[in-house]
């Protein structure tokens, strides 16, 4: 059956409609894809020991290191996200990924700081772009009733793939090392472009939008397998007239009288929140080391962390319904405030900073997500 039908139509049959194995496909494939990107960037933080002793890394040192993969997938979500809108998700999708697992793949022959840190900050970039990718095409291909679970499951690909990164670096480092961790996670994820090749479906929204080559072959391949009924031919495409204004034109209305003072509250209250997210999840287990304790308890501290993140980000979701967002974010923030000021200051004892450390994953990353 075939029939003819504006990209609205598609979405509102997607958007009421129940859920199929090829949307639950997509939404399966970000959360993987997103698991890797989180095991690729999060390993540093798991062999920043072994790292500093091979490459003679004082800690300030291993501080740029870290802030260079950070610099990087802001600059991926600011810069390479949007190209999305030129060149389709899926395609930012298989690149991003490719991008990660190759600079993930030479970081593991990094012999010297400033190779490392080019390297890292290009796997951020490579990151950055995918993060805001897979969200977004996982929401697109979601019913109304299960879009904010979908986004939840693939947000929580990040903290499940960091907490791999633990376990599978009790196995690899004793024996075969460092630079094994990263040639691992980047061949894993290399290969993860051929499963994106062959699986991975295009924005419906991209293809009525764009029309690339094939565009009606392509819509109805996807349609048929979200059990939706295919199109005669492509809708007359209505063309809106946008008044275009740049980068710069948007930096100045948001700091406009009218929207500054909202502008600024929000940054800052980003800034915080990435900054303090990003600084726990790159130097926990070297602060557990710092504190004493060997390398494996330090990766027990980390997968407890990301534990609490995955555990954070859909007790979120589910809090969210009942409860103000705004309300929701301050009070965890500042429960959140409290527990790392109790972990600096209580005494040494093991099991109390694990369960202040489990606390701290899931009240920092449900506020981070929020």
């Amino acid at each position: 059956m075939t029939e003819n039908k504006s990209i609205e139509d598609i979405n509102h049959f997607i958007d009421h409609g129940s859920i199929t194995s090829q949307q639950i496909l997509v939404v399966s494939l970000c959360f993987l894809f997103n698991m890797l990107d989180g095991f690729d960037i999060t390993a540093m933080a798991v062999v920043a020991s072994p790292v500093s002793v091979d490459l003679a890394l004082t800690p300030d040192l291993l501080g740029w290191i870290f802030s260079f993969a950070l610099a990087g997938m802001m600059v991926g979500a600011m810069a390479l996200a949007p190209v999305a809108d030129v060149i389709g998700r899926r395609a930012l999708i298989i690149i991003s990924l490719l991008i990660v697992g190759v600079s993930v793949v030479l970081t593991s022959k990094a012999e010297s700081l400033t190779p490392f840190m080019i390297l890292r900050f290009i796997s951020g970039m490579g990151a950055g772009a995918l993060l805001a990718s897979q969200a977004s095409l996982a929401a697109e291909y979601s019913p109304n009733k299960y879009r904010a679970l979908s986004v939840a499951i693939v947000t929580a690909g990040y903290p499940t793939g960091a907490m791999m990164t633990s376990v599978v670096a009790g196995y690899i480092l004793p024996e075969y090392g460092w630079r094994t961790m990263f040639l691992f996670g980047g061949v894993v994820t290399i290969s993860m472009v051929v499963v994106a090749w062959f699986m991975i479906p295009e924005s419906l929204k991209y293809l009525f939008e764009k029309r690339p080559a094939n565009a009606l072959t392509k819509i109805n391949s996807i349609l048929v397998k979200i059990k939706a009924p295919k199109l005669k031919e492509l809708p007359v495409l209505e063309i809106k007239k946008e008044k275009k204004v740049s980068i710069i034109g948007n930096m100045k209305m948001l700091l406009s009288p009218e929207f500054r003072r909202l502008s600024l509250m929000l940054w800052a209250s980003f800034f915080c929140a990435f900054g303090t997210l990003y600084f726990l999840m790159s130097w926990i287990p070297k602060l557990m080391e710092n504190a004493g304790y060997d390398m494996a308890v330090g990766r027990d501290a980390f997968l407890l962390f990301n534990l609490g993140g995955v555990i954070g980000i859909y007790l979120l979701g589910i809090l969210s319904v009942k409860w103000k967002l705004t309300n929701l974010i301050l009070n965890l923030s500042i429960v959140s405030a409290i527990s790392m000021i109790s972990f600096a200051l209580i005494p040494n004892q093991l099991n109390l900073l694990f369960i202040l450390i489990l606390i701290i994953g899931i009240l920092q990353q449900s506020a981070f997500t929020g």
